[in-house]
């Protein structure tokens, strides 16, 4: 199981840094953000990605003992995404000593 969520997770975080390089390379954010704000599904998209950081905030307060990596944390994921989530996931996988499984992945603090 554990292997099968470290090839899933990375393929998905290169999935996701394919599509935000390639996004950026043809659209600048910065040029349409009053456009896409005056749309209210964007408006609802970015409550929702913001709710997603809020929970997988805690569960990164959670894990890290260091308050100074936590804050690293939520920069990364408010500016990142779901590629700071992916390489979240796949650290704490990647930590994962032979023996341990998901009871482990998701309550074992680092540190």
């Amino acid at each position: 199981m554990i292997t099968s969520l470290k090839i899933f997770f990375s393929l998905l975080f290169i999935w996701m840094c394919y599509q935000v390089i390639n996004t950026s390379i043809h659209s600048n954010l910065f040029e349409q953000w009053n456009f896409l704000g005056g749309i209210p599904w964007m408006r609802a998209t970015l409550w929702d990605f913001y709710a997603n950081v809020a929970a997988i905030f805690l569960w990164v307060c959670c894990k890290e003992k260091s308050v100074v990596l936590m804050i690293i944390w939520l920069i990364l994921l408010v500016a990142l995404g779901s590629i700071a989530t992916c390489g979240y996931v796949l650290i704490q996988l990647f930590k994962l000593k032979p023996n341990e499984g998901l009871k482990e992945f998701f309550s074992k603090q680092n540190g």
